[in-house]
Order: C-alpha cells, then structure tokens, then sequence
C-alpha cells in the first residue's frame, strides 16, 4: 500500500501580517522558508515517487525544498489544491477586518455554506477538492506510487476530512500548521 504525505507551504509574508492571501501570491517569509527546510527533513528518508502542488508560489517552493533530498520526481501542478478564494477580502487584513465587522468575520471565516463576495465557501472548496481526491487515490493504486502533496490550509482540510473521516465541523475547526506533515496508507 502506498503512502501519502501531505504537508502545509511555509508561513507566507501574508501569513505574518495576518492578510487574507487566498489566490493572491505571498512568498515565502524567512520563517516559512525555515519550515520548509524542517519539512524537507521530515521526509528526508521516505520514498517520494510523484509529487502535487498548487500552482501557487508559496506551495511551490516549499515542495522545491522537500524534493531537493527526492532526486527526478515528476510534479503535478493543480489548481484544485489552490488556498480558498476570499474574492472581495483578499489582501485585507484579518484582524482590521474582523474588528470593523465582526459578524461578517465569523461567517466568512469558517461559515460552511457562506463564503465572502465573488469567493469561496468551505463547501466549494471540499467541491474543488474532493475530484482531486478521488483521482489521486486511483493514480496511487494504478501506479503504487508513494505521492507528496504541497498545499494550503484551507485546501488540506478535505483531504484530511476524507484521510481521517471527520464531520464537516471537525474539518471546518482543524488547525493545519507549517511544519507538520499528515501520512496516509493509499
């Protein structure tokens, strides 16, 4: 049986200043790239056959850092593994915006069926995510490869939910740190 490993990107210049990033690139902030270094450590010794990663920067270079002790594996980019879309909040600070509205806050933050204006809801990214989830088990068990996802907070949490069985509240209130990687027998 296949193994599964898949890990948070660094903590993001966005994440230090406590931004709404969602679909917006942040790079990787000196701690994150320290993480990313940690994470490399972590999976230093396991087998890494193929690798995912959203396409976007800061996922990417963490899986760059993981795969530099991983000679020649194939990466996968797919968006379905993007951070959840804040549409009209992205680039809004949290705690601004949660002191000026502190309603909209709590529903747009961990809201299952309500997502901010032209974003996304918990519910439509564990839409976007669960397809994902359904090929990866079947390249897994086709290929028997060991695979390595680099992804986000927000899009981890319905693979964790589907790895680990959790109620929807359960994958809504999970905490997903940077340094800190989720193992799966496929």
């Amino acid at each position: 049986m296949p193994w599964l490993y898949v890990f948070r990107h660094g903590e993001s210049k966005d994440n230090i200043n406590q931004v709404f990033s969602g679909w917006r690139d942040s790079p990787l902030a000196a701690q994150g790239k320290k993480s990313a270094k940690l994470l490399a450590k972590k999976l230093k010794s396991r087998k890494i056959d193929l690798a995912f990663s959203s396409d976007q920067v800061r996922a990417l270079d963490t899986l760059k850092e993981v795969l530099k002790h991983h000679k020649n594996v194939p990466v996968i980019i797919d968006a379905r593994l993007r951070e959840r879309d804040y549409g009209d909040i992205t680039g809004l600070r949290k705690n601004v915006f949660q002191k000026k509205n502190p309603k909209l806050y709590e529903i747009y933050h961990r809201s299952f069926t309500k997502g901010p204006p032209k974003g996304e809801s918990f519910k439509m990214v564990l839409a976007r995510v669960n397809p994902f989830i359904k090929d990866l088990i079947k390249i897994m068990k086709t290929w028997n490869v060991n695979v390595a996802i680099s992804a986000h907070g927000n899009s981890i949490r319905p693979i964790r939910k589907h790895f680990e069985t959790l109620s929807i509240h359960e994958m809504r209130t999970i905490e997903n740190g940077h340094d800190v990687v989720w193992s799966y027998r496929v």
